[in-house]
């Protein structure tokens, strides 16, 4: 692991199941910011208003952020098992809300955590899971006689979101990991000459999945 990096999840997620006739349904959301999962959360009790419990969960990066609720489950049998499959997982930027349908049979304190722990664990499932690395975005222009030379070097270095157009010159504008931008200024400076310079336009971060 580099420096910098962090694991989130892809997308949305739900999935559900049935434990002693209790429903469980885990729902996830990649979120950046505390009003963004508290959103989340309210939406989906609005969703699953019925239910007997929304459980939830979220870390967030900025500010180190950690949250959960019990939502009337017995003290640390709910809120506590779903933050932890976030901190095991080393997942930020992430939400999960756990609700429950109460079937009519005591799960107990052990069954409880059990159930609410494999509720947020297919929810992040269902999501799946990327690292984010800080990488650049990049633009920089080139005559037509250099451009095939560029684009074959490209595919290397991991390159995200090329967007090329096509003018008089062409301006290339892509995604690199910050880790390799070094290694491609150079050779790109020695394929060239020095006539093609890439300049950073923004500094981010970005899934782009490395040979490790």
């Amino acid at each position: 692991m580099g420096e910098g990096l962090y694991k989130t999840i892809r997308e949305s997620g739900t999935d559900e199941f049935t434990e002693k006739r209790s429903r469980f349904i885990g729902n996830s959301m990649p979120v950046s910011s505390e009003k963004e999962a508290l959103d989340f959360v309210s939406s989906i009790k609005s969703k699953y208003w019925d239910a007997n419990h929304n459980v939830y969960a979220y870390i967030i990066r900025e500010g180190g952020i950690q949250r959960f609720s019990d939502d009337g489950e017995p003290q640390g049998t709910a809120g506590i098992p779903v933050l932890d499959v976030l901190k095991k997982g080393g997942l930020t930027d992430t939400v999960v809300v756990v609700t429950r349908y109460f079937g009519g049979i005591l799960l107990g304190a052990g069954g409880l955590v059990r159930a609410y722990s494999h509720g947020a664990k297919i929810a992040v499932e269902a999501a799946g899971i990327k690292q984010m690395r800080p990488a650049f975005r990049l633009e920089m222009d080139t005559d037509y006689s250099l451009y095939g030379k560029i684009a074959y070097i490209l595919p290397k270095y991991h390159i995200q979101e090329p967007e090329n157009d096509f003018g008089a010159a062409v301006r290339m504008r892509f995604t690199i990991a910050a880790e390799l931008f070094e290694r491609f200024k150079k050779e790109l400076t020695e394929l060239t000459n020095g006539a093609v310079y890439p300049y950073i336009q923004q500094e981010l971060y970005a899934d782009i999945p490395l040979d490790e």
